[in-house]
């Protein structure tokens, strides 16, 4: 990671970051729930962060990191329905399959991720100060 020890606020700045790109993935989740396509390959497929954790030797610390953005879920669901101005020749429609209750828990373990990183860098940024108001 570098020569210079990470510091506290690096730590939890990069799981900030990390719990944002899960939280702008659950979003688009949620956004193309029940959303149809002629073809099964044009449909929309749930999208996952894969997060990894880094050890840096110099602090002692693990950070984590989005290594990439990942289709996952179940396959979009094949629906006949031939008023559908996307329907193929043969009256079907592909819908996605987004399961909405576990992109809102999905949504809620984010928040409450991204919260917990805020207060640790709230609690450092306090002991900073209490430590700097001693030295007076």
């Amino acid at each position: 990671m570098g020569d210079q020890p990470l510091s506290i606020f690096q730590v939890s700045g990069r799981a900030m970051s990390a719990q944002l790109v899960r939280m702008n993935t659950t979003a688009s989740n949620l956004a193309n729930a029940g959303t149809v396509a002629s073809s099964p390959n044009a449909a929309y497929r749930t999208m996952k962060p894969v997060f990894r954790t880094q050890f840096d030797e110099a602090s002692g610390m693990a950070t984590v990191n989005v290594e990439s953005v990942v289709t996952a879920g179940s396959d979009p669901v094949k629906r006949y329905d031939p008023g559908n101005p996307m329907a193929d020749k043969d009256g079907n429609v592909w819908e996605s399959a987004v399961d909405e209750t576990r992109e809102l828990v999905d949504m809620l373990e984010t928040a409450r991720a991204y919260q917990n990183n805020v207060e640790v860098m709230q609690t450092a940024k306090s002991l900073i100060i209490d430590t700097l108001k001693l030295g007076r």
